[in-house]
């Protein structure tokens, strides 16, 4: 029992505790501590196992074996996991970054380049003196209209 559990006492403590259930049946509970605080609580699951002294002294050994082989595969995919995302967040970062550095280059381009504008601004040319056509408002009073009269009625 003691050297299946091995692989797992190498990086944390583990409680075992035996209870007796009934007249002739024990229950084995062999249980992982966290190693650190931030530490998956899936790696803390109990193996629990019940049965006789016999069944125990048989078959427990090789229930531990299983067990802590679970333990391992699980610890190692949450660390490749959590190296995973580490990795994919670190490259995240530098990417906008890289994108933050890309605008901010734009920007300052387009202003370094341009001609300085003259200081005084251009007069705005009126339509109707360009094309000789009168504007929505024409800027000249059209002269009145002659009207004659026969006898008091314009024509």
């Amino acid at each position: 029992m003691f050297v299946e559990l091995m692989p797992l006492l190498a990086g944390r403590t583990v409680l075992i505790t035996v209870a007796k259930v009934e007249d002739k049946t024990l229950r084995v509970n062999v249980i992982p501590t966290l190693v650190k605080a931030d530490e998956n609580s899936a790696l803390t699951t109990p193996l629990t196992y019940t049965g006789s002294p016999e069944e125990l002294d048989a078959e427990l050994g090789k229930h531990l074996a299983g067990y802590v082989q679970v333990h391992q595969q699980t610890a190692s995919t949450l660390a490749e996991a959590k190296a995973s995302m580490e990795a994919a967040a670190k490259a995240a970062q530098e990417e906008a970054k890289r994108k933050t550095e890309e605008r901010k280059k734009a920007i300052q381009k387009p202003s370094a380049t341009a001609t300085p504008a003259s200081s005084a601004p251009a007069e705005p040319v009126p339509a109707s003196a360009s094309t000789g056509t009168l504007g929505l408002f024409p800027t000249t009073t059209p002269e009145p209209a002659t009207t004659q009269s026969k006898g008091g009625l314009a024509l």
